[in-house]
């Protein structure tokens, strides 16, 4: 496995977890467990696909993170029946927040072995 795609894996599984809190935060703890499965996975999901997509520009990278986490949100948006905008949101600050630490990640790594 890439290191690009561990990180991505990695950041989706982590960004799930403060998906949950904040899920369980605004319902007064009265989300269902499996419910609160899928807003992580689904935040797994977005880290696996943003992870196996090759690196691109900065700018690029924070569109496509934008546009990743929209697409891959309204997945669990929709099945809300559209009730969850603020997770759905979230999702598309999460996809751009994954892209930015790959870049940066892939970025620190190449220095590293230059020197």
């Amino acid at each position: 496995m890439n290191q690009r795609l561990l990180f991505g894996l990695l950041l989706g599984a982590l960004l799930g977890v403060v998906c949950i809190i904040g899920a369980q935060i605004r319902s007064d703890f009265t989300q269902e467990t499996s419910y609160l499965f899928a807003f992580w996975y689904n935040r797994v999901i977005l880290g696996l696909l943003i992870g196996v997509l090759p690196i691109i520009s900065l700018k690029k990278a924070i569109l496509r993170g934008a546009l990743l986490g929209a697409i891959v949100s309204l997945a669990f948006y929709s099945s809300t029946e559209f009730n969850d905008f603020i997770g759905f949101i979230a999702g598309i600050a999460y996809g751009v927040i994954i892209e930015t630490a790959l870049f940066y990640v892939k970025k620190l790594s190449n220095n590293r072995l230059n020197t």
